[in-house]
């Protein structure tokens, strides 16, 4: 919360500055106008650009028209994941298991603003952010000079950051009155879409051209549509070509390299993958594991590891091995108030057996931990010692699991941390990440897209990944355990900058696209479902005053319901456990 305080503190420092400058008529010189903390910047250039995109009439009216489908489609999926998350959270409070408040409940990370949100990276999140924007406004742009709707102006809104693009149409032409008796007009239509509102220009009835409700709908649809077409660009080049040039170098990498010890003096650091020991090549720590079994001490072992994605050789001589080099599941760590601190197990302990199931490495824990429910009771067996394995003693752990951190698994939570064995035979402590197993996850996302599971792990990959450890692209230390292979070779690390870029860019417009499908003003769904339902009312209630007043009233309905909804997702947890 105190990161959150000072991003506030500093946000109503640059409103106040926004203000002054305003006031003074600074920012009215250079055609800016401000809505709060909000300055939306005009440009009148690009009309002759607009007009040229503009001339296939048919095709972007086709192309708007099946945006209205897919913003329908969208629409119910949004507002029913809210209602589905709404009623979990009631449910979840009733039976006292809320979770206490988390980085998924501050302020800053519902926004998604670079350098504000911190699951989105800066760089590639603004590079996203800014397409994102501008293939949405755009679009309504070009579907306005489509239906012959005057485009004012076109810009930029900047709260800090950019944080949204404008198309200023016509609002006279777009939503004034024409006539009493032309039902396929809205004839008291008082909100126009965001750029308008942000404008706070009062809309004045006009008697000359006025678009359709249809006309309306296929403006404001090809935004969301656009984001569509984008996020589906980006995602399939991202899951087809680009993972296909990416190939795991192995699973294991070297978490910490002991000081003086023979790893390393022949030069081994931390963050580098072990690809090969000898002429053996290694996949996991368990084949580390395995090789080092039948290594006498005092032989060197020639040690093949990765750093930067370039492998070189390293001469390791074998020293004695301690108590980690027994096969199973090395504790680096325990969670705070978890089942596992309760049930007694430490770190520094090592678990090779659960309920009569050895555990001889982190993909049998793993599989195991899987199969498992939340309120299952275990049996753990591991070894407890300093010294040699023959000299540790076995002890005895029965556990109750808990629920899982994801809220959409049913597996019991035990915690402990395990990626971090240490080889004391090598002088080294390597981890373990699936990396193999992680990259063909990605690949199969598609594929999962036939069902309603694939579109939310979609939705939440960046955010919550596959296991809650979220899926920021190849980069830092996830990017150690992969290199470019096939046509992506010549490019190195150009590779992974293409994959990050098209996460963002695809990740960004999918979810933009959905959430302006929201059934709320002034979002572009919100005015698409207010000016249908107007006629839908209209056709039960003949008066048409009264249609009006009652379509009005359920779509402010909805806009409260889902403001009401996106403040108890933020704020329940806090509510409930303090802030």
């Amino acid at each position: 919360m105190i990161e959150t305080r000072i991003l506030i503190a500093f946000f109503l420092l640059y409103w106040v500055i926004v203000s002054i400058l305003d006031k003074k008529g600074i920012l009215e010189r250079y055609n800016i106008s401000t809505y709060g903390p909000v300055l939306m910047i005009r440009t009148l250039r690009g009309q002759k650009l607009l007009d040229f995109l503009a001339k296939p009439k048919n095709a972007w009216k086709l192309f708007a028209n099946i945006g209205i489908i897919l913003m329908f489609i969208g629409m119910f999926a949004m507002f029913l994941i809210i209602v589905v998350s709404d009623v979990a959270m009631l449910s979840s409070i009733g039976d006292n298991t809320l979770p206490e408040p988390g980085k998924f409940n501050e302020a800053r990370n519902i926004f998604l603003i670079p350098g504000v949100n911190e699951f989105i990276p800066l760089s590639w999140g603004i590079i996203a952010l800014l397409v994102t924007l501008v293939v949405h406004e755009f679009s309504h742009a070009i579907l306005c000079r489509v239906e012959g709707i005057r485009v004012k102006s076109m810009g930029i809104l900047l709260a800090i950051v950019p944080i949204g693009g404008f198309a200023e149409p016509d609002e006279e032409e777009l939503f004034g009155v024409r006539g009493e008796a032309d039902t396929d007009k809205i004839t008291s239509s008082t909100d126009g879409p965001i750029e308008r509102k942000v404008l706070g220009i009062d809309k004045k009835p006009d008697n000359g051209k006025v678009a359709t409700r249809e006309q309306r709908a296929r403006i404001l649809a090809a935004g969301v549509m656009s984001n569509f077409v984008v996020a589906a660009i980006a995602l399939i080049l991202l899951f087809g070509p680009v993972l296909g040039a990416i190939s795991p170098l192995g699973d294991a990498m070297i978490v910490s390299v002991t000081p003086d010890s023979s790893a390393d003096i022949a030069g081994l650091q931390d963050n580098m993958v072990i690809t090969q020991i000898d002429d053996t090549p290694v996949a996991n720590v368990n084949d580390i594991l395995l090789y080092m079994d039948n290594i006498e001490p005092g032989t060197v072992v020639e040690v093949h590891a990765a750093k930067d994605r370039v492998v070189s050789a390293y001469d390791v001589q074998v020293a004695e091995p301690g108590l980690q080099e027994a096969n199973g599941v090395f504790i680096n760590n325990i969670v705070p108030d978890s089942p596992a601190e309760a049930a007694g197990i430490e770190k520094g302990m090592l678990i090779i057996n659960i309920d009569g199931t050895p555990i001889n490495s982190s993909d049998d824990f793993v599989d195991f931990m899987s199969s498992t429910k939340a309120g299952q009771t275990i049996m753990i067996e591991a070894l407890v010692g300093d010294g040699p394995v023959e000299e540790a003693s076995s002890a005895f752990f029965e556990v109750e699991l808990a629920p899982g951190q994801d809220a959409a698994s049913e597996k019991g939570f035990l915690g402990v941390y395990y990626n971090g064995l240490e080889i004391t035979s090598l002088g080294l402590t390597v981890g373990e990440f699936p990396a193999k197993a992680y990259l063909e996850a990605l690949q199969s996302i598609p594929s999962l897209m036939t069902g309603f599971v694939g579109w939310i792990i979609l939705l939440g990959l960046p955010i919550v990944g596959f296991a809650g450890e979220g899926f920021p692209g190849f980069s830092g230390t996830l990017a150690q355990f992969y290199h470019p292979v096939g046509w992506g070779e010549p490019l190195g690390i150009g590779v992974f900058w293409i994959a990050n870029t098209l996460l963002w860019v695809g990740w960004l417009n999918f979810y933009v696209g959905l959430f302006n499908c929201l059934p709320a003003v002034p979002l572009d769904g919100g005015h698409v479902f207010k000016d249908y339902l107007r006629s839908f009312v209209g056709r039960l209630v003949s008066d048409e005053g009264r249609a009006t007043e009652i379509s009005a009233a359920i779509a402010a309905t909805f806009t409260f319901v889902i403001l009401i909804s996106f403040l108890f997702m933020i704020f329940g947890p806090y509510i409930v456990h303090g802030f």
